[in-house]
């Protein structure tokens, strides 16, 4: 039995979700426009820089939606998905997922981004486990804009999978073979712990790593 664990962003899809959904909100004029879309930018800067605040990107980033009524919140996701996400899903990502999961292995999406914007995503790749950031609710029902237990960010994905495997009865050494998939070396940690991490269209930090280790780089969007 083996273990094979995808990042979202960046690696199955071409783009970053959490990034994507905030400028499709500031499109439908539900936030300030240039000014939120500067501080969105400079978040994402962060992310990449490796020097991402998590909490406060969560709380920036869903301030927008969380504000409205959940069907409105609900009704722009599914737009979102239908107008954004959906030309970012690419054949090759799909076939890379579903002979995975054809092996038999036991697949699940690793993502920093919170559950509210890639749940759907993960359905429409036909992967049913997804370890996402779980927001936080209030007492009555509302999302608060902040995280709840432990986020799926650099050292917090493997603790997050390590549960999630103990839930089964299982660790690591129950696999053959452990992958991974990520683009971004915030994910090192994970990529570290797997026996074969794969650097998927990675960025010249994490290129430079995958070259110096001998790790596979696999350049999935360059495929026809």
């Amino acid at each position: 039995m083996n273990l094979t664990l995808f990042d979202l962003d960046g690696t199955l899809i071409p783009g970053d979700s959490d990034h994507a959904f905030c400028e499709f909100l500031a499109g439908l004029g539900w936030t300030d426009g240039a000014a939120w879309r500067a501080r969105n930018d400079a978040f994402y800067a962060d992310y990449q820089r490796g020097t991402l605040d998590l909490p406060a990107y969560v709380a920036f980033a869903t301030a927008p939606w969380r504000a409205r009524p959940l069907a409105e919140a609900l009704a722009a996701r599914t737009r979102f998905m239908h107008e954004v996400i959906a030309p970012m899903i690419r054949p090759q990502a799909l076939a890379l997922v579903r002979r995975h999961q054809t092996a038999g292995d036991r697949v699940a999406i690793v993502t920093a981004t919170n559950r509210f914007v890639t749940e759907p995503i993960a359905q429409a790749f036909g992967v049913d486990q997804l370890l996402a950031v779980e927001l936080a609710c209030g007492e009555n029902g509302e999302f608060t804009g902040a995280i709840t237990g432990v986020p799926t960010f650099r050292e917090g994905k493997v603790k997050r999978v390590d549960d999630w495997l103990a839930q089964q009865g299982l660790d690591w050494g129950d696999f053959d073979q452990t992958w991974f998939y990520s683009d971004s070396t915030n994910d090192l940690p994970l990529l570290e712990r797997a026996s074969h991490p794969v650097a998927v269209q990675p960025g010249a930090a994490l290129r430079a790593v995958a070259l110096a280790r001998g790790w596979p780089i696999l350049n999935l969007f360059d495929q026809a």
